[in-house]
């Protein structure tokens, strides 16, 4: 009969400990998620004053895909990136929420000319990196990449359209 009496007295014990209240937690972090994978691959050529820059690019062409976009990564291998394509063109804003890596956010006008860089955006934050107008595309690559070869509004991003379509056409198709 003592046992069941220490015990009962060790539970009511317990029961007063003060326990902090919850919003006084730590915010939990987001869970970690998964990077994009799969995603079909094309060439895209950067055209500068220093030259020309390919870089084999993966294209982010579903709603999903733009979505997560480089989030989750822990690199970006020297000559790739991703492609944001953009049907219609239109004004386009990204951040660096669950991205783990500093990125060149390059905003391309329909001309296929380089409307403004967002160079080295800063990793996991939430301010937006806006394209000056209407884009036809957004280029991600590793961040410093831009000034590395001399890249500047006015300069010139290409890709194969037949191409793009493809890898447009082969996402449609797997989604």
């Amino acid at each position: 009969m003592a046992s069941r009496a220490w015990v009962l007295l060790l539970a009511m014990l317990l029961l007063m400990v003060p326990v902090a209240p919850l919003a006084a937690r730590e915010p939990v972090p987001d869970r970690p998620g998964l990077p994009n994978a799969g995603l079909p691959r094309i060439m895209v050529r950067v055209e500068t004053a220093r030259g020309r820059f390919p870089y084999r690019v993966e294209v982010a062409g579903t709603p999903a895909a733009q979505q997560t976009g480089m989030m989750f990564r822990t690199e970006v291998p020297a000559g790739t990136g991703m492609l944001f394509p953009m049907d219609p063109p239109r004004e386009a804003a990204f951040w660096m929420h669950n991205t783990f890596v500093p990125l060149d956010i390059i905003f391309i006008g329909t001309d296929g000319r380089v409307r403004n860089i967002a160079a080295s955006a800063v990793p996991m934050s939430r301010e937006l990196r806006a394209s000056d107008g209407p884009v036809a595309a957004v280029l991600e690559l590793a961040g410093g990449e831009a000034a590395r070869i001399g890249l500047r509004p006015g300069d010139r991003v290409r890709w194969n359209p037949q191409e793009l379509a493809a890898a447009l056409g082969a996402l449609r198709k797997g989604s």
